[in-house]
């Protein structure tokens, strides 16, 4: 036995003299000029922060969803005189419109700390157990992507929303009991692009629901203008119309454009952002003026070229421009639809008139005739 303790003693100490020369090395070594002089650390920071910087922290810096915003002020108005809890909230609606956003507008206004997850992190019940037995009273539990919950995890919040309870089972077979722990009263707030994804249970759970419309090109130059201010990039008023014609009425799309613009400006330009900066800056990113990109042309030209203007199967369309079928529902389509480029039909996808005028091109006679 004495034996094998010396020897285990023996391996210990190897290890850690190995490991202590290991380290020596790193500290004696030159350290490698991997860095770019040209980029300081700062600005590196300043690329990781960019989304927390310009995200609002109350209703006033909020721009956009006017009516949304008016009933979410009474109604955590009246939850601050009950000295309750906020009711779960549900919003849904495409892609980068500020669900999250708006939900840390909610909690800087009643004053609480946010939990941020998404539905595809929470893949095992003590996921979900873990963060709800964490919570303290009061605050928020944000879920982006909700309606990719697995059952299991949806089956768990259903007591946790309604009771602020969690069932748990202890023992096996025979010796097996169900055990009600008490969780302090939080609000579920759910994000979604897929609504009709949520199985009705978890729905019908939430006590308001509430859906993000697309931004007018007004409301995304007062946006544009907004972040230009915070990341002290000179932009004029036309310009900032400029950017928010050609931003699809995102205002992710937004933040995201007035970046790449500013990039123009600084090489190319005087460093402003005017009317005619903006314009030629986003053409050369192969913008138009409408806000579609390659991608967009190129699916609109696919159906009009290979399938006389369709109407053609989404399977087919993204097979054709080696794209996922989600990208082509949950990224492209949203927008072309909304703007009336694109049309669903029972049998396909169909360009519209509209569609053929944007891209030059004279639409079908029988097309025409039906309009």
């Amino acid at each position: 036995m004495l034996h094998y303790v010396t020897i285990g003693v023996l391996i210990f100490t190897c290890y850690h003299c190995v490991m202590a020369i290991i380290s020596d090395d790193d500290k004696n070594s030159k350290p490698r000029n991997i860095k770019n002089p040209n980029i300081k650390a700062e600005s590196i920071e300043y690329d990781k922060s960019f989304e927390n910087s310009i995200r609002p922290k109350d209703f006033d810096s909020y721009i956009g969803q006017g009516e949304l915003k008016e009933t979410l002020k009474i109604t955590l108005e009246a939850a601050k005189k009950r000295g309750k809890p906020l009711d779960h909230l549900l919003f849904y609606g495409p892609p980068g419109l500020g669900k999250t956003t708006i939900a840390g507008v909610i909690a800087s206004q009643m004053g609480v700390e946010i939990r941020i997850t998404s539905a595809p992190a929470l893949e095992r019940p003590r996921d979900i157990i873990g963060i709800l037995m964490s919570l303290k009273g009061g605050e928020i539990l944000f879920i982006d992507e909700i309606h990719r919950l697995n059952k299991v995890a949806e089956e768990i919040l259903y007591p946790a929303m309604e009771d602020f309870t969690l069932d748990m089972t202890t023992g096996k077979s025979q010796t097996a009991k169900t055990l009600r722990v008490p969780i302090p009263k939080f609000t579920l707030i759910g994000a979604t692009t897929k609504a009709g994804e949520l199985s009705s249970p978890l729905r019908d759970r939430f006590g308001m629901i509430h859906r993000l419309e697309f931004y007018t090109v007004e409301e995304l130059a007062k946006v544009v203008t907004r972040t230009a201010k915070i990341l002290e990039i000179r932009i004029t008023e036309e310009g900032a119309k400029a950017i928010a014609r050609r931003s699809r009425g995102t205002p992710r799309i937004a933040n995201r454009l007035i970046k790449r613009v500013s990039d123009f400006a600084i090489v190319k330009y005087d460093g402003i952002i005017d009317e005619r900066v903006a314009n030629e800056s986003l053409d050369i990113l192969k913008i138009d003026t409408f806000g579609l990109d390659t991608t967009d042309r190129a699916l609109l030209n696919l159906i009009i070229d290979k399938y006389d203007g369709g109407p053609v199967g989404v399977e087919t369309i993204a097979a054709a421009l080696s794209e996922d079928v989600r990208t082509i529902e949950d990224v492209c389509e949203p927008y072309l639809l909304q703007a009336g480029f694109l049309q669903r039909t029972p049998r396909g996808r169909k360009v519209s008139p509209e569609g053929y005028r944007h891209l030059g091109l004279k639409a079908p006679s029988e097309q025409i005739n039906l309009f």
